[in-house]
């Protein structure tokens, strides 16, 4: 298949600046990119051809074989002088688009890298994480050098410029017809080279430390939530900014209330003639104990709910409610005296025994249709 004019694949005009092609470029990538596109291959041809447009045209010798001799002008220049990579011009211009973002600054300058980012634990009980706290935790980090100030370099010297790259931080490699710019070997991208290196941290402009810092832990957190405290991670490199620290919140298990979300949940112990007879109990919230109502005959399992008990989101919103299940207990430890009573009770309560136990009743009638049918035949 014949490839297209580079102008038309581009759809800039043949007098167009290299700022305007590169701009086309960007908008064609963003749009034909095969991450943005997956198994789709003409996108993926579309991105190719822009970029090879892009390649040659961007590059002025290039570009003037091109205006000359067209395609078969650039192939053949390739084939003579050892050719050029594909990706160079992706990376050149999307890295003066996105540079910033990864840390470093390119082109004519040395870079400077943002410090990175790190995370911690904190642990907590309920009470703090519904309520809010403010907590001190120690973090081990990478800090800014204070004897030399992150330069490196020790008291009464500075960094020198890199002799390789001339301060950039990149060096121009010739292959053949073409260059190509990398970072500098020596100077690992920074622009300068330490001649008389800091005693504290051996030239490195940071040493590790560890420092108490507080956490201001909002209301109504949750276990991995996370609280980001900016300027907390580790210190940049050659003048760069320090990255964040991001506080991971664990809510430890607490001994009556288990929370989901915004709601709590407990189970709340009632007595046999409670639960029979009616009766109340105190039932123990985040904001003190309340009386709650149990009306008579009351089965186990059965649920209260007590609104606007819970927890009040730490994102906003209203406040989650409680959620009581009453389980009866049975009496333990019995006197003789006692079960003699029990069992007269018992004796009582079968004389009627669909009226005073529906639940047995129904559960009894449930398996006397079961063997009567074809799965008891089985």
């Amino acid at each position: 298949m014949s490839k297209r004019d580079y102008y038309k694949v581009l759809d800039v005009p043949r007098t167009a600046t290299e700022a305007q092609i590169k701009q086309a470029y960007r908008r064609l990538a963003m749009k034909y990119h095969p991450d943005r596109n997956p198994n789709d291959g003409e996108a993926e041809e579309r991105f190719k051809e822009a970029k090879e447009a892009c390649e040659v045209l961007t590059d002025a010798q290039k570009r003037a074989v091109y205006d000359q001799h067209g395609h078969a002008g650039v192939e053949a220049a390739g084939r003579g002088r050892g050719g050029f990579g594909a990706g160079d011009a992706f990376s050149d211009i999307f890295g003066d688009v996105f540079g910033d973002i990864f840390g470093a600054r390119r082109g004519g300058r040395s870079q400077v890298f943002r410090g990175a980012d790190l995370r911690c634990e904190l642990e907590l009980d309920l009470h703090e994480a519904v309520f809010g706290t403010t907590a001190e935790i120690e973090v081990p980090k990478l800090t800014e050098c204070e004897t030399c100030h992150g330069s490196g370099a020790a008291k009464g010297s500075t960094p020198s410029t890199c002799e390789s790259c001339g301060g950039a931080g990149q060096v121009r490699i010739s292959q053949g017809f073409f260059q190509l710019q990398q970072t500098c070997p020596r100077c690992r991208g920074t622009g300068t080279v330490i001649r008389n290196p800091c005693d504290t941290c051996l030239g490195q402009g940071r040493v590790r430390r560890t420092r108490k810092l507080s956490v201001k832990v909002p209301a109504g957190v949750d276990t991995e939530d996370r609280v980001r405290l900016a300027g907390e991670g580790e210190a940049g490199r050659n003048g760069g900014p320090p990255g964040d620290l991001y506080v991971e919140i664990h809510v430890r298990e607490h001994a009556i209330f288990e929370r989901d979300g915004e709601h709590l949940s407990c189970e709340v112990p009632v007595s046999f003639a409670t639960a029979a007879l009616g009766g109340s109990v105190a039932v123990p919230t985040l904001d003190g104990d309340v009386v709650l109502k149990i009306p008579a005959e009351t089965q186990s399992g059965r649920v209260f709910r007590l609104r606007d008990k819970g927890v009040k989101p730490v994102r906003g919103g209203a406040r989650g409610d409680l959620f009581c299940r009453v389980v009866v207990e049975t009496p333990v430890h019995l006197s003789g005296e006692q079960k003699e009573l029990i069992r007269t009770l018992e004796e009582s309560l079968k004389t009627h025994p669909g009226r005073h136990a529906p639940r047995e009743k129904g559960f009894l009638e449930g398996v006397k249709r079961f063997f009567s049918s074809d799965h008891g035949k089985a």
